[in-house]
């Protein structure tokens, strides 16, 4: 691969994984008092000052991954908040049998966005950024 390749692609995988979060930031804004109770029902405490840090999370840090700056460090705290979201609210080792199937993928789902984001962590965001690296 050519490195205007690489950093194409990079910029391409940024956006796509930032795009995750983005919309799902602003779902939470829309949806807010569903997603205290959500949270709530997990047994977090303070599930609105959770709801509310995990929107800045999301929207901030889809944010700063999709333009590349400080693309390294917000793909470190994106990776830890999904491998901790997956633990959290999809542990299908502990939900009845129907939930399983469902809740197994979507802890899938969050440890390969996982691993996408410690890519990003450890290559960084490619030329193709505000941090050019």
């Amino acid at each position: 691969m050519t490195t205007s390749t690489q950093d194409t692609v990079a910029l391409v995988g940024r956006i796509m994984l930032a795009a995750l979060f983005i919309i799902a930031g602003f779902g939470k804004i829309g949806g807010f008092d569903a997603t205290v109770g959500y949270i709530a029902s997990k047994g977090l405490p303070m599930p609105q000052v959770v709801a509310a840090l995990t929107i800045a999370l999301e929207l901030g840090g889809g944010i700063l991954l999709a333009v590349g700056f400080k693309a390294r460090w917000v793909g470190l705290a994106l990776a830890l908040f999904t491998l901790v979201a997956a633990m959290i609210f999809h542990n299908f080792w502990a939900v009845e049998a129907a939930q399983k199937m469902a809740q197994q993928t979507n802890f899938l789902k969050n440890i390969a966005i996982t691993g996408g984001l410690l890519m990003v962590f450890a290559f960084g965001p490619g030329r193709l950024s505000v941090d050019k690296s």
